[in-house]
């Protein structure tokens, strides 16, 4: 199968085939059928909505990760603690896709039986993106709120400092919308996610110029300082290089950012990113401070929704800044995105789709069955 390319030389892979071969090398790497597939699914949904960073970018990551014991296949969450609405989990450095689903889905649960629920999420592997959780609660008609901290992932610096002290911390609401598509705020906590400064090592798009910071302390937009020696491998490692992330609106983002690690790492005993004197880097993994409350016991009628549709339309109606067309409102654009993704394909980098072939290749695909996963409806 001859895969078309974009104006820019990406070559455009069909979602539906991006998907057949993901969840067949997961399930070659050693996921379960319904894992591997969910893992599949989840990482070319964030490329459907433009979150290339999260996306299948980071299949060589994960194959590598699953050899090296830093996330485990096919696991289930245990409960920690548990007081009715309030209810900790243990991930067991699971892969995120799928514990991250097992959580938020007690979450749900929960926030239904009592109005309002807590969910602490420790051990979790790479939990992806965020904004699937709070689309998943969005869709039994829950708002939530996710904050996530990341705890051995030294790669981001604090305002006013060089020194690797923080991870990317993103967070996370959804607000459902009756009948029409939640609004999903999707963000991270340093200027870029990591994935999207993979994406530009790759040959994908550019960082913008402050969003490293070099051993140095001068900001740049290459990110071959995040990565060093490891910038030219299948699988760069973030924190090898004397370069960091750094946060978005200076101590904002900063302060931000210190919350995330306080929530998500030591509130639900995860651990934060990392600490003092310690000479090896903490496991990594994903903490999730999660609430979930449920829209009937703060509404008996629609007055919620008809507020929500009313400031955004009030929103939306401010005239447009130089430059741009229309005021968006959270989640939008990922909207627009997938409209065209699903349609023309996942734009990707010669460099990162090579880098998944070369992955396939390694599990026992060849050519004539990675043409046949593409292709296949």
């Amino acid at each position: 199968m001859s895969l078309a390319h974009d104006k820019q030389g990406n070559v455009l892979v069909p979602a539906t085939g991006m998907i057949n071969l993901a969840r067949e090398i997961f399930n070659r790497a050693g996921c379960n059928p319904e894992e591997a597939d969910t893992i599949a699914t989840r990482l070319t949904g964030a490329n459907l909505r433009g979150h290339d960073s999260h996306g299948v970018i980071r299949i060589p990551r994960y194959v590598a990760w699953i050899g090296e014991g830093r996330q485990v296949p096919n696991q289930t969450i245990d409960v920690v603690q548990d007081s009715g609405s309030i209810v900790i989990l243990d991930g067991k450095f699971g892969f995120g896709q799928s514990i991250g689903e097992q959580a938020v889905d007690v979450g749900i649960e929960r926030a239904k039986t009592h109005g309002v629920a807590v969910v602490g999420l420790r051990h979790a592997g790479h939990l992806g993106r965020i904004g699937d959780w709070s689309e998943r609660a969005a869709a039994e008609n829950i708002v939530s709120i996710h904050m996530v901290n990341v705890r051995g992932s030294l790669i981001v610096a604090p305002f006013g400092g060089v020194s690797k002290r923080m991870s990317t911390s993103p967070i996370s609401a959804g607000i459902p919308v009756t009948g029409e598509t939640p609004i999903i705020l999707d963000m991270a906590t340093s200027t870029v996610a990591e994935g999207k400064a993979l994406v530009a090592l790759k040959g994908g798009k550019a960082l913008p110029g402050d969003a490293i910071i070099d051993g140095d302390g001068k900001l740049t937009s290459n990110p071959v300082p995040l990565y060093g020696d490891s910038a030219t491998s299948t699988n760069p490692a973030a924190g090898d290089g004397d370069g960091a992330l750094t946060t978005f609106g200076a101590h904002k983002g900063s302060g931000l950012n210190f919350l995330m690690e306080m929530m998500a790492g030591a509130l639900t005993g995860s651990g934060c990113a990392g600490g003092v004197d310690e000479p090896e880097k903490r496991r990594f993994c994903n903490g999730m401070f999660s609430i979930y409350l449920d829209l009937k016991v703060f509404h008996s009628d629609d007055s919620f929704v008809a507020e929500v549709k009313n400031y955004v339309a009030f929103l939306k109606s401010s005239v447009p800044a130089s430059g741009c067309d229309a005021v968006l409102i959270p989640g939008e654009k990922e909207q627009m995105v997938m409209a065209d993704r699903q349609a023309h394909g996942l734009p990707m980098a010669v460099d990162a789709w090579n880098d998944i072939v070369a992955t396939a290749a390694g599990q026992g695909i060849d050519q004539d069955a990675l043409e046949s996963l593409l292709s296949k409806a």
